[in-house]
């Protein structure tokens, strides 16, 4: 009897681990803060170079934007992420960080990984929104779209 009771305990337990490791989101918050250590999914190089290179075609296609570009990247977290489901197909990650652009000038910056949904389905998308460079206004105002 008493090893039935322990074999139940052990279950129970194994059960309710995984729930009691969560990250906790405060009264407030949307959704948790995630913060990962570098590297993640937000610090990947081909993420990191495409918006650099759609931030480059951005300034010089759209008219009064200062003629900047991205010089460096820093404080890059992971916001919020989205696995994918039955529910939501495309997993999907929030990331920010801020970058420093060839004027001298550190700006926050957002940008949304959606896992495959590439050119052809092959590779991830790559939305960004620079403060102050979204002119119009894309991504609503303050790039609140991709907060």
């Amino acid at each position: 009897m008493i090893r039935a009771a322990k074999s139940a305990l052990l279950a129970i337990a194994g059960i309710c681990s995984p729930l009691l490791m969560q990250p906790v989101a405060h009264a407030a918050d949307l959704a948790p803060y995630v913060e990962e250590s570098v590297p993640s999914v937000c610090s990947t190089p081909s993420v990191l170079n495409r918006i650099t290179s759609k931030f480059s075609h951005q300034v010089g296609n759209v008219p009064n934007l200062p003629q900047v570009a991205i010089s460096d990247f820093h404080r890059i977290h992971l916001r919020r992420s989205e696995p994918a489901s039955e529910r939501w197909p495309i997993a999907r990650h929030y990331c920010g960080a801020k970058v420093t652009l060839s004027d001298g000038y550190d700006r926050d910056i957002w940008y949304l990984i959606e896992e495959g949904q590439g050119f052809a389905s092959v590779g991830n998308n790559v939305e960004f929104c620079v403060s102050g460079f979204d002119r119009w206004l894309v991504y609503n105002a303050h790039c609140r779209v991709l907060r």
